[in-house]
């Protein structure tokens, strides 16, 4: 087995093996892996812009029954002093702040609340729009799916259906971290199994509602699992639809561990710069059928994401306003609109605002 020979073929669009991709992971130059995953990425979004977005993240609850050994924001029912569920009171001022800063979406995610189903979702996500008819919500994703179904004993097809009707307008690739069965009994015993992140995605395809995909590597998965990810990802964007969404962009990043059962339970080395950035190569060489991918700046930083563009990513995502749970696991860069343009233009690219559907759109903060 060459590299060049695999080169060839990546730049070709033509679909690598698990053997040619974990031979690229183990035995590339990190320069080399760069160099195609940019001339992919010219491929795919030729030119020199990068795209940003502005949207909030709000939690609905902290509750959570999958008890994931990376997560410090969960909490259980019982835990009273801890434990809440925002309100409409609360989510009023937060989105009149997004609007005054540009934004016009929020990522509502929270937990595996064993109480809420969908009456609650949909009753949430309607009186919501009703406050803001424009306001676009990007929310739940997999795993609160299939949460939803296990509690109102229906199907993805009909849940998803009625959030839709409700107000939901995109469901993030939540709940993935590595799609491999093994790691997400040991990291995540709760959560809905690899097949069920799977059926709750290509459910969503089907209805035509935009998706992306996640992986957060680096804790107890090997090179296997990490390919195997890929490739998962990547058989899945295959089996959508003509004309449909599917998977409109992928992001990974390396756990944060700090302070987590992860880190108590297993000896957790952080992932080096050299180590993301080959990542986020590898995903464009492999995921020859998804057009974006992101660069994490909120658990890399601003200079690490910045090498990233030049291997790869066109997307440099989120300002991210209160993102909670990655941060009260060790992640602490921040962007706001101005600085992350900045960075944009520092790395050699030229910014431009997007949807969630990856369209342009015009920044227009409120005074």
């Amino acid at each position: 087995m060459k590299l060049e020979d695999i080169y060839k073929k990546a730049l070709q669009l033509e679909n690598l093996n698990s053997k040619e991709a974990l031979y690229i992971y183990r035995n590339a130059p990190t320069t080399e892996l760069m160099f195609v995953a940019n001339d992919l990425r010219q491929h795919h979004v030729p030119g020199n812009t990068v795209s940003w977005q502005i949207d909030r993240n709000i939690n609905i609850t902290n509750v959570c029954i999958s008890a994931c050994k990376f997560c410090n924001f969960h909490c259980k029912l019982n835990d009273t002093d801890k434990s809440y569920t925002t309100t409409l009171d609360d989510y009023i001022p937060k989105i009149e702040e997004l609007y005054r800063r540009g934004g016009s979406q929020v990522l509502l995610q929270g937990g595996l609340h064993p109480k809420y189903g969908l009456d609650f979702y949909s009753n949430l996500f309607r009186s919501l729009k009703q406050h803001f008819p424009d306001l676009k919500l990007h929310a739940l994703g997999p795993p609160e799916i299939a949460h939803i179904a296990r509690l109102e004993k229906m199907n993805y097809h009909d849940v998803l259906i009625h959030l839709i009707d409700a107000g939901l307008d995109s469901l993030p690739g939540a709940g993935a971290e590595i799609l491999a069965d093994r790691v997400r009994k040991i990291l995540s015993p709760a959560k809905p199994n690899v097949q069920a992140w799977l059926d709750v995605m290509l459910e969503a395809h089907k209805l035509n509602l935009a998706t992306s995909a996640t992986m957060m590597f680096g804790h107890i998965e090997t090179p296997e699992e990490r390919i195997e990810h890929f490739l998962k990802i990547r058989d899945l964007q295959n089996e959508r639809p003509n004309g449909t969404y599917g998977f409109l962009a992928f992001i990974c990043w390396p756990v944060q561990s700090k302070g987590t059962p992860l880190a108590e339970q297993f000896d957790i080395k952080p992932v080096t710069a050299t180590e993301y950035v080959r990542m986020v190569a590898l995903s464009r060489i492999v995921l020859n059928n998804i057009k974006h991918i992101q660069a994490s700046w909120l658990s890399v930083g601003k200079d690490v994401a910045e090498l990233c563009l030049h291997g790869g990513a066109n997307d440099f995502g989120s300002i991210m306003i209160e993102e909670n749970v990655m941060s009260s696991a060790g992640a602490h860069n921040s962007f706001d609109a101005k600085s992350i343009q900045a960075a944009i233009k520092e790395a050699g690219f030229e910014p431009w605002l997007r949807n969630q559907r990856y369209e342009k759109i015009e920044y227009k903060p409120q005074n």
